[in-house]
């Protein structure tokens, strides 16, 4: 009976009438006729979209409003109509209550697909800037241009449709919700064909930022797939927080950027790592890792991608890159926190769970985004090295190296598992691996437990004693380049015993991490800095290590540009190998 009692009041006999009369008006007079109308017109559409609003179907609104869809059809049509106040508003709502999300049968399909031309029809420029005799009168009179009318009108109805979905967010605790989540889905669905409309984007940022109380995701991913793509071309510009959420609420768009990150930087010619931060920067996934979740799905897309191509060192100098912009986005997150004053919050267990899909600035404890490492080794390698002292470097790498020592060796890691998991967060920091070869030969250190630092990286497992095995060649390097070290004036005769050491072992592990050795000793010792581009260009033609070599080449330029280098010779000899060894990379 409360159907039955409603549908006087909608008079769609009367209404269909007056819109079938407007769509033949061609007279200014004819025209005042429809403005003048058109409050009471708002009223009505009001009240069928409260009526309709909980219907389950276009099929049951069909049974119930025989002339709705003539009525609406003709109603977005008329450019007097949906130039009018909250009309066009109350009308894409109406149409979205018609939409069915999962259709059932031809006559929902066809409603559908009417639905979306009228969506389409409603936010696109091109119906609108036809000379039509019946409405380029009346828009003159009003003082545009029918391209001036048709921006007017979008923003308009976009800012309605923006201020309405922000206003029900806020209110979205209450049980009656003013917009229910299958209507803003399939407002999400209209959106698709359209997200490249510079207008339209207040609301692509809404609809990202909206969460309704289902437990659902109530944004299709046809939409959220369209968005992330149209972001990644660059077709789009979107704040920051809206592309958190988008990545937050759909796994495979985190993917696919991470994923597009990847290409971008394996197509270009790593020159300098200023150009890869910059690219990296660009993506806004670093910034978007202060979230855990997100953190924890890209780093292991990082992680399969180093597997997939054999630990290369590209690779692997992207990902410690990454590392150093998310630790950087990670501090300035906390300091945004400590000046707003919010308490810290631990996420939700799940990657991606309902509850974590809102991008909080809280600070969240790096044991959130390494939840399964030893913490005080965690904490160790997330020191960056300008927080320190160099004159603590040495103090604090040997506490790195003692505690990785430890769990690796005393409390056996229980699977080849847990030791690649190890070894790959000591990767992802692996600035201080540089700074440990460079310690080394600068400072006052225990070298067993740098070196073992070192034998460590380049040889994780210990099978058939291969890392003891690189420990003692790394010790035997290590003591005959201290006794070059302060040499005034050094010929490459006497670094052959050290270049031997390098093209004649067998093991490639061992030849890396001698490589290593061998590099900073040329960069640092002073006698060397004549040798040093011969050195290293024997070097890299006899054995398979050229690119090991130029991207510690790079690690380094960029670590010295960023924290400052001393020495200007090491400098000078620095960028004059850089500007000839991607020659023979």
């Amino acid at each position: 009976m409360a159907q039955d009692t409603a549908v006087p009041k909608l008079n769609f006999e009367y209404w269909l009438d007056k819109a079938t009369e407007w769509g033949q008006a061609t007279t200014l007079e004819s025209q005042k006729d429809v403005c003048l109308h058109l409050p009471q017109l708002q009223e009505f559409l009001r009240q069928l979209y409260e009526t309709i609003k909980h219907l389950p179907g276009s099929t049951v609104a069909i049974q119930q409003f025989p002339l709705i869809g003539q009525l609406l059809g003709r109603l977005c049509w008329n450019p007097f109509v949906i130039g009018y106040d909250e009309s066009q508003r109350t009308l894409m709502w109406c149409l979205c209550c018609l939409y069915s999300s999962e259709p059932q049968n031809a006559v929902e399909l066809k409603a559908n697909s009417w639905i979306r031309s009228l969506l389409c029809h409603l936010f696109s420029s091109s119906k609108w800037e036809s000379n039509e005799a019946e409405t380029s009168t009346f828009i003159s009179a009003l003082g545009y241009t029918s391209t001036d009318y048709y921006c007017h009108m979008v923003k308009n109805m976009v800012g309605s449709l923006v201020t309405e979905l922000r206003e029900n967010q806020f209110n979205g605790l209450n049980i009656q919700e003013s917009i229910s989540s299958s209507h803003v889905n399939a407002m999400s669905i209209f959106c698709v064909p359209l997200i490249t409309l510079p207008d339209l984007t207040p609301l692509l940022e809404t609809l990202l930022l909206y969460h309704g109380s289902s437990s659902k995701e109530i944004l299709s991913s046809e939409f959220l797939e369209a968005v992330n793509e149209a972001f990644l071309k660059k077709k789009i510009s979107l704040p920051e927080p809206a592309v958190f959420s988008l990545w937050l609420r759909h796994l495979p768009s985190l993917e696919k950027a991470t994923l597009h990150l990847l290409d971008q930087l394996f197509s270009i010619q790593l020159n300098s790592l200023e150009e890869v931060a910059r690219i990296i920067k660009n993506s806004l996934l670093p910034q978007a890792a202060s979230h855990p979740a997100i953190f924890r799905i890209v780093n292991e897309i990082f992680k399969n991608a180093l597997m997939e191509t054999d630990g290369t060192s590209e690779v692997m100098t992207i990902i410690q890159m990454f590392t150093q912009l998310f630790l950087q986005a990670h501090q300035n997150e906390n300091k945004q926190v400590l000046i707003h004053g919010k308490m810290p919050l631990e996420p939700s267990p799940g990657p991606l769970s309902r509850s974590s899909q809102k991008f909080s600035s809280h600070k969240f404890p790096l044991k959130a985004y390494f939840p399964n490492h030893h913490q005080p080794l965690v904490r160790g390698l997330a020191r960056r090295p300008f927080e320190l002292p160099t004159t603590s470097w040495s103090q604090h790498l040997k506490q790195i190296s003692d505690m990785l020592k430890a769990l690796v060796e005393d409390t056996n890691v229980s699977s080849l598992t847990d030791l690649f998991e190890t070894w790959f967060l000591v990767a992802c920091f692996g600035e201080w691996l540089d700074i440990a070869a460079e310690q080394l030969l600068k400072a006052t250190v225990e070298p067993d437990a740098v070196l073992w630092l070192l034998a460590f990286y380049y040889c994780p497992k210990n099978e058939n004693q291969q890392r003891t095995q690189t420990m003692v060649e790394a010790q035997a390097v290590y003591s005959y380049l201290m006794m070059l070290f302060s040499c005034a004036d050094l010929s490459l005769k006497d670094l052959e015993a050290a270049v031997h050491r390098v093209t004649g072992v067998e093991q490639c592990c061992n030849q890396r991490l001698t490589t290593h050795l061998l590099t900073s000793f040329l960069l640092f010792s002073p006698g060397a800095h004549k040798i040093a581009q011969e050195c290293i260009y024997r070097i890299t033609e006899i054995t398979d290590t050229s690119k090991e070599v130029y991207n510690l080449l790079i690690r380094t330029a960029y670590r010295f540009n960023h924290s400052g280098e001393e020495n200007q010779r090491t400098v000078t000899l620095l960028n004059a190998l850089l500007q000839k060894l991607p020659l023979k990379v």
